[in-house]
């Protein structure tokens, strides 16, 4: 299999940290992968991690066993632990790009991205609420739609990062549709879910308790259901938010369709936040992330769990894998 392309994320965070200790631990089974990042950052971190500067991805697989494979990309200032510097957004934008790139080129089977600091880029200038938005943007303005994976569960936020008033305004039977379609098609794509099952939670305690405690669960959600269900897609709810994650309710459904931020990745973090991935459904190259932050108040320390890290770049090798047979 091709090798998977590592973005360096945010230099003064966790990122590198948690590269030189994935690749320690997957080394010898990968799979294998290559970070785009600055080799002299790298070293700094731990000296005692072989590093294989490489020319191309094509190098990598043959050098992973006994080195890190890294596609240099130059910083522009030395990064310090916990002290980001905006004058490092370029390269962090820079190897996103590039990235992007290997991976339409067929070069990269799938895009792993380390964590950003969107406040950093946003004082360079970078125009997109986050990574995936700019993944879109560079793929050709597809529609992507944010899923978080871990063992026990997949959920997938209908809003993301806006306040829970913007929220729950800006649900509609359309958006809950459009993305109940792109969650199914993934699940059945690149996870290899036959007819994927897909419980949509409820807004509301209860679900509106029959439109006694909210209008929204009956007049918003229940119609985008039995519009998914009559295109043939395994869509059932709106579940009562507070019984639907249960390892009996769970054992019900494939993926979990939640209307904001918390309510699906609270139970995901509660459950095992460790292993926690972060999945980009709808774009037509794969792409995976840790599901935390730069982590800047530990950076340096030799703290930081790489087990995020870990599990999404093994997601990302068996999601290329099921790609390729599903081709």
């Amino acid at each position: 299999m091709r090798p998977l392309a590592l973005t360096m994320g945010e230099p003064a965070g966790i990122g590198g940290e948690i590269t030189l200790a994935a690749w320690t631990a997957l080394r010898a089974d990968g799979p294998a992968f290559f970070a785009i990042d600055d080799p002299a950052r790298l070293a700094a971190i731990d000296p005692r991690v072989p590093l294989a500067p490489i020319a191309g991805p094509e190098e990598a697989p043959a050098r992973f066993a006994e080195a890190l494979p890294v596609l240099p990309l130059a910083l522009a200032v030395p990064a310090v632990p916990g002290k980001p510097d905006p004058r490092n957004a370029a390269a962090v934008i820079g190897a996103i790009e590039h990235a992007v790139g290997l991976a339409q080129a067929g070069r990269a089977a799938a895009v792993v991205t380390n964590p950003i600091s969107k406040a950093v880029l946003y004082g360079a200038g970078f125009a997109y609420p986050g990574h995936t938005e700019f993944l879109a943007a560079l793929t050709g303005g597809a529609q992507p739609v944010m899923m978080l994976v871990g063992p026990e569960l997949r959920v997938i936020p209908l809003t993301v990062h806006v306040s829970l008033r913007a929220a729950i305004a800006m649900l509609d039977t359309a958006l809950i549709v459009r993305l109940g379609r792109i969650a199914a098609a993934g699940l059945a794509h690149d996870f290899g879910i036959v007819r994927p099952r897909l419980a949509v939670a409820g807004l509301n305690p209860h679900a509106g308790e029959a439109g006694a405690l909210g209008s929204e669960d009956r007049e918003i959600i229940a119609p985008a259901v039995a519009a998914l269900a009559a295109e043939g897609i395994d869509a059932s709810g709106p579940f009562p938010p507070d019984t639907m994650f249960t390892p009996t309710a769970r054992a019900r459904y494939d993926a979990a369709l939640c209307m904001y931020h918390d309510q699906a990745l609270i139970p995901l973090k509660t459950l095992d936040m460790a292993h926690g991935v972060n999945v980009t459904l709808g774009l037509p190259i794969l792409r995976t992330s840790p599901d935390h932050g730069t982590a800047f108040d530990i950076a340096g320390r030799g703290a930081a769990d790489p087990s995020s890290l870990i599990a999404a770049l093994r997601l990302a090798a068996t999601m290329a894998t099921q790609r390729a047979r599903a081709a």
